[in-house]
């Protein structure tokens, strides 16, 4: 017996007809009378008694009917209390520059709507930075790009960011089209952050993988500086769409990188289950959310999902 088939009876007993009964609902009047009589089949008892004018209740039926409506405010009673017992705490959500460009906002709105009780902490560090902050139990959870090897961490499977060249059209060496293989970036002057950057890790790896060598300009580590750089006219650089979010970026254009190496995951990295409170729980679980709305609304440049099955390290 589910809570539906009894707001169904009770919505019968008070309309007197199947037909309104369904109009208020909501739902079509065959699939009405199809759980009317499968509750009737599970009770083993007549409950209402049709007529050419509607329905009435028998007398079980108007005996049950009271009890369903006592269940039915018990439900909604229930409801309230669970909502009015707000939830509360403290997290802290570590974010790296580029996917804060995207995803903070979005993600500091949806937490004060949901849970404007939590204390929310939002750290802004590069990948690394933010690896090792985990680590030492300075941050609850991170959005990061690769797995912390030898910990235990709970890790859900976010999206993947395709990367893209980016910089102003009129620059030399600059390609035109979708796409361009890194094979074909040899004489374009680049900006890209260090060698310790996590994405400076990938990329080195992927222009191994296409046998080719970048001609690197400029390092710069951080992301507002490097793209003003990149604004400035001083070289391209190579970033997930989400570097192009801010409105100041909208002059630069950006062709994706077409090698399958040029991928970037995201995961959302936490402590232990045990470990993580309440709210670092709901924490995750609006992180998860918002960025699947920014991806299917195509406010994440580049960006696909991945299925957000949890799982451990």
């Amino acid at each position: 017996m589910e809570l539906k088939q009894l707001k169904y009876f009770v919505s019968v007993v008070e309309h007197g007809s199947m037909g309104k009964a369904a109009l208020a609902l909501g739902v079509v009047t065959s699939a009405l009378s199809q759980q009317i009589s499968r509750l009737e089949s599970e009770l083993a008892i007549r409950l209402l008694v049709r007529t050419s004018g509607g329905v009435v209740p028998t007398e079980a039926g108007l005996a049950f009917c009271q009890q369903a409506q006592l269940t039915l405010r018990h439900a909604d009673d229930a409801i309230l209390a669970a909502r009015s017992a707000r939830l509360s705490g403290h997290v802290s959500v570590g974010l790296a520059p580029s996917t804060a460009s995207v995803i903070g906002l979005p993600f500091l709105r949806a937490m004060q709507e949901r849970y404007p009780e939590v204390r929310l902490r939002l750290v802004e560090s590069l990948s690394g930075h933010l690896e090792s902050m985990l680590i030492g139990r300075q941050i609850d959870l991170a959005i990061l790009f690769r797995e912390i090897p030898t910990q235990r961490w709970s890790f859900v499977p976010l999206l993947d960011e395709h990367l893209f060249l980016i910089g102003h059209a009129s620059m030399k060496g600059m390609p035109s089209g979708s796409k361009v293989a890194l094979s074909r970036l040899g004489g374009l002057p680049l900006i890209l952050p260090s060698g310790s950057h996590g994405l400076r890790a990938l990329l080195d790896g992927a222009f191994r993988g296409s046998q080719s060598h970048p001609q690197i300009a400029l390092e710069v580590d951080g992301l507002a500086m490097l793209m003003d750089a990149v604004r400035g006219g001083l070289g391209a650089t190579i970033q997930p769409g989400a570097a192009l979010a801010h409105i100041q970026n909208h002059s630069l254009v950006s062709v994706r990188i077409a090698d399958k190496d040029a991928v970037r995951p995201n995961l959302i990295v936490s402590v232990s289950d045990s470990e993580l409170s309440p709210a670092g729980l709901a924490a995750r679980v609006v992180l998860a959310d918002v960025s699947r709305q920014l991806v299917l609304a195509g406010d994440w440049p580049g960006a696909s999902l991945r299925s957000h099955n949890l799982h451990k390290k």
